[in-house]
């Protein structure tokens, strides 16, 4: 958008050729999601308190989250004004998988935002119901997914691709959408579960933003895809910038996040940026590279389906407490170190994710 006005201007002052460059505008962008998530992230702050859009605590929860009450919640606003605006100021929106993530990231915020509504405003515990809330998310998730596979820029739009082994591509045909609607529904809601400690979830979605940054870039640019042996996709390196402003917009949140909070994100921003990354690897065609970088947020779905099926089958639980940070927590540990070594865990994924490429 308004790089575009900046580059046209090129044949006059030659400097401004520099915005052609992917990796100078993803620089741009990463930091303009920070700054401005610096600059409006007080001011959306204290308006939350005002309206008392504040986070009830779980009666069953551990105790030490009781002084938590009062909180801020709805946070993710921030995120979401902070991604847009960048991408507004360096994204390429005539890039047709820039729109796609951005509808996703923009859709899933909605539904989440309508969720925090119904559990803050309207004071209903449960938010919006189950059927509601996931049949949205399906909904808008095979849309996407369908937009993909019909996408003819894609020349990899039904195949899915193994780690570790270069010819390991699968033709899944028509079952593609649905289980792209997997990733992206999964995605989603794994990151949802994982935001239940301050700071966890963003700090972890940061690191997989930055792991991502390699991928979509790698994946975007013919050599470096050709010399690592990935699956080369045209314009698909547009998608750096958007993992640029998902990651300053992150890094922001987490100074207001951190341990002890100032403000949650809530629903609006979890679903929002679990469904982003479910997108970035739908595109990209990393889909279980995504499940080896969100190692984090797959653990703790896990764990939730466990305890579920255990207490429902035998009438007792794997763990004191679902999710799993939780266990943790009730264990004895901390909360900083729970977060933290959580954090660990989730960089030596990361870092394993991209050795991925390599080892091809």
């Amino acid at each position: 958008m308004f790089y575009e006005l900046l580059y046209s201007l090129r044949d006059y002052f030659s400097p401004f050729n520099v915005f052609r460059y992917i990796t100078f505008r993803t620089s741009l962008s990463a930091m303009t999601a920070l700054i401005v998530t610096f600059i409006i992230a007080p001011y959306v702050i204290r308006w939350l308190k005002k309206i008392s859009m504040t986070q009830q605590i779980r009666d069953d929860g551990p105790k030490t989250h009781y002084s938590k009450a009062g909180t801020p919640t709805m946070g993710g606003i921030i995120i979401l004004i902070s991604i847009t605006f960048s991408m507004l100021m360096w994204g390429n929106f005539r890039n047709i998988y820039i729109c796609v993530v951005m509808t996703s990231l923009l859709g899933f915020g909605a539904i989440g935002l309508w969720d925090d509504y119904l559990k803050v405003v309207k004071r209903n515990p449960k938010g919006l119901k189950a059927m509601y809330k996931f049949g949205l998310q399906l909904l808008l998730a095979l849309v996407i997914g369908i937009f993909l596979y019909t996408n003819p820029k894609d020349p990899y739009n039904d195949v899915l691709s193994i780690p570790f082994f270069k010819k390991w591509l699968f033709d899944l045909g028509y079952f593609y959408i649905p289980f792209s609607v997997f990733v992206i529904v999964g995605s989603s809601n794994a990151v949802n579960l994982t935001d239940g400690i301050d700071g966890l979830a963003i700090g972890l979605v940061a690191i997989a933003t930055i792991a991502n940054v390699a991928l979509v870039y790698i994946s975007g640019h013919a050599q470096f895809a050709k010399y690592l042996q990935v699956l080369y996709l045209p314009g698909i390196g547009e998608l750096t910038v958007f993992c640029g402003a998902m990651l300053g917009a992150s890094l922001g949140f987490l100074w207001y996040n951190s341990y002890p909070a100032e403000v949650f994100m809530g629903d609006v921003g979890s679903l929002s940026l679990g469904g982003a990354l479910g997108t970035l690897a739908v595109i990209t065609k990393h889909e279980i590279v995504l499940a080896v970088v969100g190692g984090i947020f797959v653990v703790e779905t896990i764990s939730v389906v466990m305890q579920v099926m255990s207490f429902k089958l035998t009438g007792k639980r794997i763990f004191r407490m679902a999710p799993i940070h939780h266990h943790f927590e009730l264990k004895g540990w901390p909360e900083p170190k729970v977060i933290v070594r959580f954090w660990i865990a989730g960089i030596i994924l990361a870092l394993f994710s991209l050795a991925t490429l390599k080892l091809r």
